[in-house]
């Protein structure tokens, strides 16, 4: 027996021009799918004539990457491989579009067309805000007159709360755009890849030489596009109980979709979050050079798992055959499936993942789902509030990833006690991060916030300094039976002009952290609450700057 194996581009082999041509019959036997192409191998058999010929694999996708080829083989006999070459031939026409994909892709871009004219409409709301917020008390009273000082404080409130709910209004938008624009590449992705009419196939011929009638087997792989896999996973939580602890049903699962052209039909498939297509270096820097602008005009876990009673010596004779027979019913009882899922093999740059058994996958762009992995978890329950937007405190479940192969990106469909909540976002998690995950609004606690205090003064003078202090109070009370973690969070202006001031005042509860996730300004109070008591928090900032310049408040976009 003999075995060969080579690239794509291999020495010529003498004779090739003449050569006789052997049709390969092949099949699909493995698919390795990347998140942006896949590598399919396939098997065959050929019976090698003496001398120089050719082992011509026909009907080949277009877009093979020709680089990409790859050869081995072995035999009966001895034999040579020489050169591979790769032949572009007429195609048949491609099947029918997909009609309903289209529609739906379609549908997608007329809503983010829309979602877009809404963003464009509340940025005009935005400048007349502002615009209008540049406009002098003196001028706001009736015919243009100055307005009464009595009034100042409500028009300056007024502007204020309508510029924070604009900037909600388009971080929603934003992100609603951002949500459309990755589910139409998704769908774009699942496009036809396949021949056009009239758009060449590929031909693959290997030039082989022996010096007797060999009988050989040929493995070839090579990398196609229109293939793709995504990540998607399932969360399951039980909030728990007196007798048991909170848990979560965590599964990750896979969802492949092809449009190659190719029939793929049981075969081996593995799964590997390499991009293949990404690049293979890190992009280069150039200068950066700095100038001024210039403006145009959730719960703790409570439960305790509840201790096996124990054994009870000197049962009598009728309990112990009760026991035996509750047993006996119990083995005849249905049994719950289990659960097949796929091998991990993580490497120190990357993890795949082998899904058992044999899978066939649609050419036509349908969705394929498998199980990767299934776990139970073990979660710290909390409530997070952020009042200044919404007084309602949601339920987070944070447990830490210990699988030995990262989380990709992706949504999370996810479960409270047996109804489904919604969908939400992972993110990239790498093995030892923490997952934090939302699971609704938490009915039991109630947060409310309310401004204590407003005061503002106007120095009249040029070039004195004016102050605006405010002062706001949230109160934040338990409903629950147990003892519940809450986090609230809040935020105070930053100013990056060293004309504008901002104070943090003395009656400001002190915070348990004083800047979230890096965000300058963004304060945290942490703390646990008994059934039924309450919790106070005060917030106090005085800003200060020069009496003839107005400020106004922009949120970064992110």
């Amino acid at each position: 027996m003999m075995k060969t194996g080579l690239a794509a581009a291999l020495i010529f082999a003498p004779g090739l021009a003449g050569a006789a041509e052997i049709e390969f019959a092949s099949k699909i036997d493995r698919v390795t799918v990347y998140p942006d192409g896949a590598v399919v191998t396939r098997l065959g058999k050929a019976a090698l004539l003496e001398g120089a010929s050719q082992i011509v694999l026909r009907g080949l996708p277009a877009t093979v990457d020709p680089a990409s080829i790859r050869v081995e083989a072995q035999g009966d006999g001895a034999f040579a491989i020489g050169a591979v070459d790769v032949r572009q031939v007429p195609g048949e026409a491609r099947p029918a579009i997909d009609a309903a994909l289209e529609e739906k892709i379609r549908a997608l871009q007329g809503e983010k067309a829309a979602l877009e004219g809404q963003v464009s409409a509340v940025e005009a709301k935005r400048a007349t805000i502002e615009n209008f917020g540049r406009t002098g008390p003196d001028k706001l009273g009736p015919d243009g007159k100055a307005l009464p000082v009595g009034d100042w404080p409500a028009v300056f409130e007024a502007i204020g709360t309508a510029l924070v709910k604009v900037q909600g209004e388009l971080l929603i938008l934003r992100n609603r755009i951002a949500d459309a624009e990755a589910e139409i590449a998704a769908l774009e992705k699942a496009r036809p890849q396949g021949p056009r009419i009239g758009q060449p196939k590929r031909d693959v011929a290997i030039a082989v030489e022996a010096q007797s009638p060999v009988t050989a087997e040929f493995l070839v792989s090579y990398r196609v596009s229109g293939a793709n896999w995504r990540p998607l996973y399932e969360a399951r939580l039980s909030t728990g109980s007196p007798d048991a602890a909170p848990s979560i049903a965590f599964t990750r699962r896979a969802e492949l979709r092809q449009r190659t052209g190719e029939d793929w039909s049981e075969v081996r498939v593995e799964l590997s979050t390499t991009r293949s297509a990404q690049g293979t270096r890190a992009p280069e820097l150039d200068p950066l050079r700095i100038a001024f602008y210039e403006p145009p005009v959730v719960y703790e876990n409570r439960g305790r798992l509840a201790a096996p009673a124990p054994a009870i010596a000197g049962r009598q004779e009728a309990a112990r055959e009760a026991e035996a027979d509750q047993a006996q019913r119990k083995a005849a009882e249905p049994q719950r499936a289990q659960l097949v899922t796929a091998t991990v093999e993580a490497g120190p740059y990357q993890a795949s993942f082998r899904v058992p058994g044999r899978v066939s996958v649609p050419q036509d762009g349908s969705a394929k789902a498998v199980v990767l992995s299934q776990a139970s978890l073990n979660p710290e329950l909390s409530a997070r509030a952020a009042p200044e937007l919404e007084e309602t405190a949601y339920l987070e479940a944070s447990f830490s990833h210990e699988d030995e192969a990262p989380l990709l990106a992706g949504e999370v469909y996810l479960h409270r006690d047996g109804a489904y909540i919604g969908r939400g976002r992972l993110k990239l998690t790498a093995p030892g991060d923490k997952v934090e995950l939302g699971f609704g609004a938490d009915d039991r606690i109630k947060v409310t916030r309310s401004p204590v205090r407003r005061r503002e003064n106007d120095s009249g003078w040029l070039g004195a300094t004016r102050t605006d202090l405010r002062e706001f109070k949230t109160v934040v009370k338990s409903l629950h039976a147990q003892p519940v973690k809450i986090t609230v969070t809040e935020r105070i202006p930053i100013s990056e002009n060293s004309a504008i001031t901002v104070e943090t005042l003395p009656q400001t509860t002190a915070p348990t952290e004083k800047q979230v996730g890096d965000k300058r300004g963004v304060s945290a109070w942490s703390f646990e609450l008994a059934p039924g008591a309450q919790k106070e928090i005060r917030l106090a900032y005085r800003l200060k700057y020069p009496g003839d310049r107005e400020v106004v408040f922009d949120q970064p976009r992110r």
